[in-house]
Parts: C-alpha cells; structure tokens; sequence
C-alpha cells in the first residue's frame, strides 16, 4: 500500500472513532462552553478538545514522529514530513444545539501537499474519503459510491453554498456580496460547516460554495475530495483557498461564480 493509502486508512479509522465518541458521550443538555474564538457566538465545547486529544493520541500511536494542525491545539512539531490537519468538530454550533452538519475532518499533507483526507459526518452515517489521484468515496451503510461534482451548471440554476464569519462587522459585508449572488443564482444554503458543504458539493448536492474566513483546518481534508471528484477549490485569481476566500464548484461553474464574486469585492472587510 502507497503511503497515501496507508495515511488514508488511518484518517478515516481515526475520524470514525472520534465521531462516535462525540455522538455517544454528548451530554443530554449539550456540551459546555468552555472558551469563546473570534466573538462571543464563535465557541469551544469540551467535547471539541476532547476529540482534538483523541484524534492526536491515536495518530501518534502509530506515527509518533508526525506533526499537527489543529484547530484547538495549535501546532505540534514533528520530522517525518507528514503533518496532519484536524478539525475535531468542524460545525461547533450545530453539533451545540444538536443540529446534524457537523463533522471530524482529518487531512494528512506530505511536504505541505494534502494527499489523504477523511471527513465523518456521525448524525447523517456518512464517511468521505479522498486519496490525491485515487478519486473520491462516499461510505454508507449501503456501500460505496465514487463522487463526482456536477459539471457545467449554468450559475442561474445553480445551487450555492456558502457561511458567515463571527465578527459582526465581517457578516454585514458578507450580508451585502451576499444581495448580490442572490438574484444570480437558483438558490442559496447555509449549512453551518465547512467541510460539510463541501463533501455535498463533491456528491452533487450543491452545485457551488463560496466563504470568506475558512482556516487550513476547515478546509484540509473537505478541499481534497472535491478536488478528486473533479471539483475546483481556489481563490480569487488563482490564488489558494483560505482565510481570504475560498471558492468551489465543477467546471463551468466555478468559472461563472468567480466572474460574479469579483466585481462584489468578497475579501473587503
């Protein structure tokens, strides 16, 4: 087996667990707040650092010599060349009131390129998975599908997905490029996790995101599986998605958004 294979196994062996966890230990009135991010609504339960020490004391287990990103934990130094990116709960506030679109995310990089990523969505039974030049898989109970992203929908019957920062003044800005894709669009959806919208856009759900404000951890292991299943994820002209913009979609639409976003100034603000 490839090393990516092998990465990939223990990702998605990893997100499982973690997933699980979080359903079967998520106490009856839902977890403690236990620290605020970027504003008062942008919040840490225990349950996040719990999944985060899980995620890591397994990984290590088996490749003590890897580093990490995380989104609660930070960064943890290490020499083979592997570093793994994690979001323990990507969709916090879902998962706080019980809502179902939250997932684990689990990206593996090897030399700062993401080659295995895994994102288990516990509440919906889905696992996705995505080895870089493998394809992509959507696992049920059911079986295996291989993903691919719609292809060449025009942007006014195209479905789109997108979110909103915390800070206040960022989602007023965001409110107005909002007013204008509306109109452009065959409907919009706010889902309240990264990594979920874009495991549906890889399966065909939604035919396009688009967010300002997602971190490495959100977008990790999410942004591979689009890509194997034939999805762009880029920022405005070309650059690399993250904090500032990140845009997906099939071919054509992808194209037809960004020429939509441009003039809107989505990075303003």
């Amino acid at each position: 087996m490839s090393l990516a294979g092998e990465l990939l196994e223990l990702a998605a062996a990893t997100a499982r667990e973690a997933g699980r966890m979080l359903v079967d230990k998520r106490p009856a009135g839902g977890p403690d707040v236990v620290q605020t991010k970027s504003s008062p609504t942008d919040v840490v339960t225990q349950m996040d650092r719990a999944a985060e020490r899980l995620i890591i004391e397994r990984i290590r287990a088996v490749r003590p010599d890897d580093a990490f990103l995380g989104e609660e934990g930070g960064t943890r130094a290490g020499g083979s060349g592997v570093r793994w990116v994690i979001d323990p709960i990507d969709g916090t506030v879902n998962y706080l009131y019980d809502l179902p679109d939250w997932a684990v995310s689990i990206a593996a990089e090897v030399d700062g390129e993401a080659v295995a990523g895994a994102v288990e969505i516990p509440r919906r039974g889905e696992s996705y998975t995505a080895v870089r030049g493998g394809g992509a898989l959507l696992h049920t109970v059911s079986g295996a599908r291989e993903l691919r992203v719609n292809a060449g929908v025009p942007l006014g019957a195209a479905l789109v997905a997108t979110g909103f920062g915390y800070d206040a003044a960022r989602r007023a800005r965001q409110a107005q490029v909002l007013t204008g894709v509306l109109p452009n669009v065959r409907d919009i959806r706010r889902g309240g996790s990264c990594c979920v919208d874009l495991c549906s856009l890889a399966a065909g759900r939604v035919d396009a995101y688009y967010e300002r404000g997602v971190q490495a951890w959100d977008i990790a292991a999410g942004a591979l599986i689009v890509q194997e299943a034939g999805g762009r994820v880029e920022g405005l002209h070309g650059a690399p998605a993250g904090p500032e913009l990140t845009v997906a979609a099939g071919p054509g639409t992808f194209e037809a958004l960004h020429a939509l976003l441009v003039p809107l100034d989505p990075v303003r603000g």
